[in-house]
């Protein structure tokens, strides 16, 4: 017979393995990435912008044009996913059209990202005629991470304990001062946590900006929403692909950075929630 301190050595073995399975080929990648793409990194390859094909200069006009993407892409989606998942979660009532709306909200978080590229194409930029812009490009990525904020919202709401909402209504408070001094404070860190992983997804796809808003070489910064933009994504594929001659190491540099800006946004997020949470007493 194996003794269950046995067992229990082997259970923690396996899952040490599975861990370094997932871990070391991400923690090889970065130290690829790192180790390739450093020596590119310089003042003139985060502030030029390219020239020469892009084969020289730097990548500026593509930092610029992915921030603004993606904090376009969070005006839209998260007043428009809280608001959803406060009503799913405080006003509706379980029945046939809330578990329809429920259900299509976790098949949408399934859907390829090329499928909203497609969609954003044809109601964006030629139905409502905003054109290949920077709106259309921030609304499709907006949809695309809708389901996520959403879904985490929601959950964050539904983790406030019960007797929030009962002492405060209890006082006479009404249904939205309650779901607005009692419940929404409280899930905010939650929340946050869709935001984090909708920046990180926003921000690293290519086929939605393909074909709503990226720029193949456009040596200028944006002066409206409704100019086209270089992004980091987009660029780092076209260098990789269809700009013969380049050197490798722009290519892991701009990797690099669109890694590091993607970073820094999550953990500007993080930094924020980590200060709502905090103000828990439960």
């Amino acid at each position: 017979m194996i003794s269950p301190k046995t067992k229990e050595k082997a259970a923690f073995t396996l899952l040490f393995l599975a861990t370094v399975l997932v871990v070391a080929p991400v923690v090889l990648i970065l130290a690829i990435i790192i180790k390739e793409g450093l020596p590119a990194i310089n003042w003139e390859f985060l502030s030029a912008y390219p020239k020469s094909g892009m084969r020289e200069g730097g990548i500026f006009p593509a930092i610029v044009g992915t921030i603004y993407m993606v904090l376009g892409a969070m005006l839209f989606a998260l007043p428009v996913g809280v608001l959803s998942a406060i009503y799913l979660s405080e006003y509706s009532k379980d029945n046939l059209f809330t578990r329809l709306i429920k259900l299509a909200i976790v098949n949408l978080a399934g859907v390829p990202s090329i499928v909203y590229g497609l969609f954003g194409l044809g109601l964006f930029v030629t139905f409502l005629r905003f054109g290949a812009s920077i709106l259309s490009g921030s609304l499709t990525l907006a949809i695309m991470i809708l389901p996520i904020v959403v879904t985490t919202s929601k959950e964050a709401l539904e983790t406030v304990p019960k007797y929030f909402r009962e002492v405060s209504l209890s006082l006479g408070a009404s249904r939205w001062q309650t779901v607005r001094h009692a419940v929404l404070p409280h899930a905010v860190s939650g929340i946050l946590t869709g935001v984090i992983l909708g920046v990180g997804r926003a921000a690293g796809e290519t086929a939605p900006i393909l074909f709503t808003v990226a720029a193949f070489y456009l040596p200028r910064l944006p002066k409206s929403i409704f100019d086209q933009a270089m992004a980091l994504p987009y660029h780092l594929y076209a260098i990789s692909t269809q700009v013969p001659g380049i050197k490798p190491s722009i290519r892991y540099g701009t990797a690099l950075v669109l890694l590091v800006l993607v970073l820094a946004m999550n953990l500007f997020a993080i930094i924020i929630r980590i200060h709502f949470r905090r103000k828990k007493r439960w």
